[in-house]
């Protein structure tokens, strides 16, 4: 590290608090300085593959003029106005046409900043929807072991990973936590029953314990990301979506990851043509380069909404909701998007990224589980013994070394420890790349982490 670098990490370290902070994570920082479609440069000199599209967001990769230009151009005219009602401006407008093309089923749309905040809107909406129809005991709210839904204290609540939630007890109460449909780790199957009935019969069986009068909402993401890269299987989601309308239970779709052609689609509900209540989303919807998220909601919700009194208005709302230079920016990128074919080169690459994925690695007798085929969203889960898919000891550390050997081969992406043994997951890698790769830059990242695994588990 050259002495600037040094400086600016010192300087770092003294000043600056992190997300998901703790010091041994500072000691050799990765600066990044620029970004140019899938590749980003450290203050080094040094580059390196985006394998997670920097935070699951950068949908169409780095050094897009167009979104900067957007940007300017909006500051220039008029760089920001309160979107509370009685107000509102020509970018939230036309962004929210778009919203609606882009979403059969949907009604209306509130824009927020970020994906935790889409999903406070989303359990605040639930709640306000059951209480406008008389029913205020409806406020519980399910979700899954391995979800990931922000952590503000309500979002953290709704996340299904413990690590969370260890230090911020007690979590907020009324949320409840069921199995994810985890093919690999699903345990309480019963006989002749596929994983994707047995996950959605663990969803009736809690509404109906808890009485369907007092649960408002059920949370998921599509395919879920930062738990895993978990994916259902296809008769999982028609199944939810049945038993929630059969028990007068929300729907909330979790898009923040998989929206925007993560998964090929514009949203990823659309691979199984099952339409939520409410569907949350932030991240990809300007690719990461401002912030910007917010929910769309089915048009009985807006219409609870606009029914009501105004002395029982949604009294909800944020700074920045509706923020005109964020909402250009999303236009542009939702431009760029259709404009370049990304949903198809997203579905076309998914398809490389899991051949290539199952042709180096199936065979290998510490991969347990690996998971692709749906966009360019795939994970490779590592078990000390295959057979009994036993995990690693969390002491052999072995996804952060898998991330160091990868980075030091310039790919950076994310990776998840073992959380105990069976059925808790394994060690983990995830992929997410900008949806702009190309075949060649899939082996190239699929070669590094075929290196990376030799180094640390041997052939």
């Amino acid at each position: 590290m050259d002495t600037l670098a040094a400086d600016l990490a010192s300087a770092d370290r003294q000043h600056q608090i992190h997300s998901l902070h703790h010091p041994v994570d500072l000691i050799e920082p990765v600066l990044c300085v620029s970004g140019q479609g899938i590749m980003v440069r450290d203050i080094t000199g040094r580059e390196y593959i985006d394998g997670l599209s920097a935070l699951w967001n950068v949908n169409v990769g780095h050094g897009r003029a167009e979104l900067a230009e957007a940007a300017a151009e909006q500051m220039k005219t008029l760089a920001y106005f309160s979107g509370y009602a009685g107000s509102s401006t020509i970018p939230s407008i036309h962004l929210a046409q778009r919203l609606m093309e882009l979403a059969p089923g949907m009604g209306a749309v509130f824009f927020a900043s970020g994906g935790a905040e889409a999903n406070e809107s989303a359990f605040k909406t639930a709640r306000y929807y059951w209480r406008v129809h008389g029913k205020p005991e409806k406020i519980k709210v399910i979700s899954r072991i391995h979800g990931y839904h922000g952590v503000t204290l309500q979002a953290m609540s709704a996340t299904g990973i413990a690590s969370y939630w260890k230090m911020f007890e007690p979590r907020v109460p009324g949320f409840l936590h069921i199995q994810s449909c985890y093919p690999y780790r699903f345990f309480g199957a019963r006989a002749g029953e596929t994983i994707g009935e047995a996950a959605a019969r663990e969803l009736q069986e809690t509404i109906l314990r808890e009485g369907p009068e007092t649960v408002a909402a059920f949370i998921a993401e599509p395919i879920q990301g930062a738990g895993g890269v978990i994916y259902p299987t296809d008769d999982y989601w028609p199944r939810v979506r049945e038993i929630c309308t059969r028990y007068g239970v929300l729907l909330i779709a979790d898009e923040v990851i998989t929206g925007f052609g993560r998964t090929g689609r514009w949203f990823g509900l659309e691979h199984w043509q099952v339409t939520p209540d409410i569907l949350s989303f932030a991240k990809g919807v300007t690719s990461g380069y401002i912030p910007l998220g917010g929910i769309l909601m089915t048009a009985a919700i807006r219409e609870a909404i606009e029914s009501a009194e105004p002395g029982n208005r949604w009294m909800h709302g944020y700074t920045n909701s509706g923020h005109p230079t964020c909402c250009a920016v999303a236009l542009k990128n939702i431009e760029i998007i259709q404009r370049e074919g990304l949903l198809e080169n997203a579905a076309k690459m998914g398809d490389v990224l899991k051949t290539a994925l199952t042709e180096a690695l199936g065979d290998h007798p510490n991969v347990g589980d690996i998971r692709a085929g749906k966009g360019l969203l795939a994970a490779v889960e590592f078990v000390e013994d295959r057979a009994s898919k036993k995990n690693f000891a969390g002491d052999r550390k072995i996804g952060s070394r898998l991330r160091a050997e990868m980075k030091n081969r310039g790919v950076l992406t994310r990776t998840r420890p073992a959380e105990g043994n069976h059925p808790a997951p394994g060690d983990q890698v995830l992929f997410a790349p900008p949806l702009i790769i190309t075949k060649e830059e899939i082996h190239k990242m699929v070669s590094v982490l075929c290196e990376a695994v030799e180094s640390v588990l041997g052939a």
